[in-house]
């Protein structure tokens, strides 16, 4: 089952022109190309079929995809998808309370999005009797939510959207914090460290958590009793560190820069790999001879 051919094309071209991505497009693409390297071959294979032919396989050419259709009418309705506004200062995920659109409507926040498109791609194996679903659209999604939920602020407080109504300084030009995360951490470090260069830096992140710092955690990132329980859990690191790195001592109006971007730096690269190597755990075992069942949200 393909997405329409024009559809991606278009989101292909879009990905290309500037302009600010929630979790910026170099992190939503290496996150992607972590998990891709990750694939065990039985899941590598269903990805590459499931691609549209031109990508020639490159998951991470697509992942920035649902940030670009979420403005066009026909998919406007994704857009609470992206993330999740908890009460302020709560500092805590809870799902009943927490997953729902601004209008109410349950379930319509990225971890409701995770398991969804989790649970859409279990239909793979119906093949062709099953056409419920667009299950490269399920992938997509499923790819880039998995990045959403590894920013911290995408889980944070309700009445400054996550930061994007406190406006603030980055270094020498206008930001917010929402940004700052997003965006404005990733190309620093990209510029300062890796000298634009995001081989380097995805090199760097992969070196992290197979033989450097992160080695002896990197296990525990792929434990998942159940496929939607576990991402209650990543939202839930998330907006813990949002509190505890995010907003903490940030005032409206200040200018944030070294000392702040160096504090930051190794936990917004921790998240980004956290994402991948998750995102092929995911794919792994969705793709893989599964016999779970996945309870409905609750």
């Amino acid at each position: 089952m393909k997405m329409g051919y024009s559809c991606v094309v278009l989101g292909l071209i879009l990905v290309s022109l500037p302009g600010a991505w929630p979790w910026s497009k170099e992190g939503h693409i290496v996150t992607c190309r972590i998990a891709q390297d990750l694939l065990e071959p039985e899941a590598a294979e269903t990805v590459r079929n499931l691609l549209p032919h031109y990508v020639d396989g490159d998951l991470s050419a697509l992942c920035t995809w649902p940030d670009q259709i979420r403005h066009w009418y026909k998919y406007r309705w994704s857009s609470p998808l992206h993330f999740i506004d908890t009460p302020d200062d709560a500092c805590s995920f809870d799902y009943s309370r927490d997953c729902h659109d601004p209008k109410g409507a349950e379930d319509m926040c990225v971890a409701g999005a995770v398991h969804n498109y989790t649970t859409q791609l279990m239909h793979y194996r119906d093949g062709t009797s099953d056409r419920r679903y667009n299950l490269t659209e399920s992938l997509l999604f499923l790819s880039h939510f998995m990045g959403d939920i590894h920013q911290p602020m995408h889980v944070g407080f309700t009445s400054d959207e996550g930061g994007n109504t406190i406006n603030l300084r980055w270094f020498r030009h206008k930001s917010n914090l929402h940004h700052v995360w997003d965006r404005e951490i990733i190309l620093t470090a990209l510029a300062d460290y890796y000298g634009k260069d995001l081989d380097a830096f995805q090199q760097d992140l992969q070196n992290n958590f197979t033989t450097g710092i992160w080695s002896d955690d990197t296990s525990s990132w792929g434990e998942c009793d159940d496929l939607f329980s576990c991402p209650k859990k990543w939202a839930s690191e998330s907006i813990s560190l949002a509190c505890k790195w995010g907003y903490k001592g940030v005032t409206p109006g200040e200018t944030l820069s070294d000392e702040y971007f160096n504090s930051r730096m190794p936990i917004v690269m921790k998240r980004i790999a956290q994402g991948g190597v998750r995102l092929a755990m995911v794919l792994n075992r969705v793709f893989s001879d599964h016999k779970q069942h996945i309870p409905p949200p609750t």
